[in-house]
């Protein structure tokens, strides 16, 4: 009985390392998921978030949107960190008129610059500037102006929970005189579960109003539902997600659901 029990002891033992490295691994996985549920985590990123749009256009096609979003922190000093977040938009948009055929292109680019605290607790906060520069590569993929505003977020982490809100907006100040004045509201409401083992679930409301629109147009409304998991591919860790969105309103009672899909590759420091 005793050599039974010291063979178990040494192999127990034996195991120990193997058992300790799937604890850190999947304690990093949480710790990254739960950076990623952070708009302004001190955390490299580079996602590519794909979303297919049902009910565009006059034939109620679907619209394809890759929206590659790097994110960018960069240490101030001791107590400050400048967080950019740009996203760059590729359109396969279909015919929104009789006569006009699916065009594919770049859209309009949307930077953000986030000064936020580097040492937070619980709460954590970030404010600065947004901009939307006309980049598209076609009329009917962006606004041809040139707009800015004041963007920020803030949240709270605590425990499994993060919950919070990202908000900006933009409003145009130069560009093609014959396009129309920008002037538009985002807000984002967000709240994410950590599951473990590097798994989350997040709800995310995305409303968009467009002040300049004609009355009955100027509110866009997907709810995205999402669950995501934190892995590592070779040495890369990465963070794969996948959800549905209901759209509440609409222009034109267009746009009734979609699926997103995104990787994003984590660089911890």
């Amino acid at each position: 009985m005793t050599s039974f029990k010291l063979k178990r002891a040494a192999m127990f033992v034996a195991a120990l390392p193997t058992l300790l490295s799937h604890a850190a691994q999947a304690q990093s996985a949480d710790d990254l998921a739960k950076a990623t549920a952070n708009p302004v985590a001190d955390l490299i990123s580079l996602p590519f978030q794909s979303n297919w749009d049902r009910k565009v256009g006059v034939e109620g096609n679907t619209q394809y949107t890759l929206n590659v979003q790097p994110v960018i922190p960069v240490k101030v000093n001791a107590d400050w960190n400048l967080i950019t977040r740009t996203i760059v938009p590729l359109v396969n948009q279909p015919a929104l008129a009789v006569g006009q055929d699916s065009t594919w292109g770049l859209g309009d680019v949307v930077a953000s610059q986030f000064f936020s605290p580097a040492k937070t607790g619980a709460f954590i906060w970030g404010a600065g500037t947004v901009f939307m520069l006309p980049t598209a590569s076609k009329d009917r993929l962006g606004t041809g102006k040139w707009s800015a505003g004041p963007t920020g977020v803030v949240l709270v982490q605590t425990g499994p929970w993060t919950y919070g809100g990202l908000a900006n907006h933009l409003r145009s100040f130069a560009g093609d005189k014959s396009r129309g004045t920008v002037q538009a509201t985002f807000l984002n409401p967000f709240v994410s579960y950590s599951l473990g083992q590097g798994w989350t679930t997040t709800l995310s409301p995305e409303y968009t109003y467009n002040w300049e629109a004609p009355s009955g147009q100027r509110e866009t409304f997907p709810v995205a539902a999402m669950i995501s998991k934190v892995t590592v591919v070779g040495k890369q860790p990465i963070s794969v997600a996948l959800g549905y969105k209901h759209f509440v309103k609409a222009p034109n009672d267009q746009l009734d659901s979609g699926f997103r899909f995104a990787v994003s590759f984590l660089f911890p420091k």
